[in-house]
């Protein structure tokens, strides 16, 4: 796929849109998300609530990137079958997911289905970041500190539900 540049340049804006508007969904859940956080029993290891803004503000925009840089190769391709459209479609289900981790966590207070959110999320991303890779790998590459994050997070979100049952 042949795109000019300001083609280009459209495209990154609208999958770093599509990123801030991830991020501010799920940021709508968690306005009030201190006060919970500080109450719940937290093992030693938690980071600290103020760290999780810088560290997503750095995962959405690697996200974006690399979505943009599949995006590039095909868009969403002319073939309903194209490696890069499932490629994206597949980011765009694994945005969803992470988008309602947020408000099972932070604005419902279910840790438990939190949890099975996280796994499906990362079950998402880890096939996201597959299909980027073999599309193109510097795509792959920029999805593996999302793939950790969530990894972290993940055993985090476990381990609070199993130290705040109620």
């Amino acid at each position: 796929m042949s795109l000019s540049r300001n083609q280009q340049i459209i495209g990154l804006f609208a999958w770093l849109l599509l990123s801030v508007v991830t991020a501010a969904i799920g940021g709508a859940a968690s306005i009030q998300a201190a006060p919970f956080y500080a109450e719940l029993i937290r093992p030693d290891w938690a980071p600290p609530a103020w760290l999780f803004g810088p560290v997503w503000t750095v995962l959405y925009t690697l996200m974006a990137i690399a979505a943009w840089l599949v995006w590039r190769i095909d868009g969403f391709g002319a073939n309903s079958g194209s490696r890069a459209r499932m490629a994206l479609l597949l980011f765009i289900a694994q945005l969803i997911a992470n988008a309602i981790w947020s408000w099972l966590f932070f604005y419902w207070r279910d840790s438990a289905l939190a949890f099975v959110d996280i796994v499906l999320l990362w079950l998402l991303i880890a096939a996201t970041l597959v299909m980027f890779w073999r599309i193109t790998p510097a795509a792959g590459v920029l999805l593996v500190p999302y793939l950790l994050w969530v990894s972290f997070a993940a055993a985090l979100n476990y381990t609070l539900w199993q130290l705040n049952p109620s």
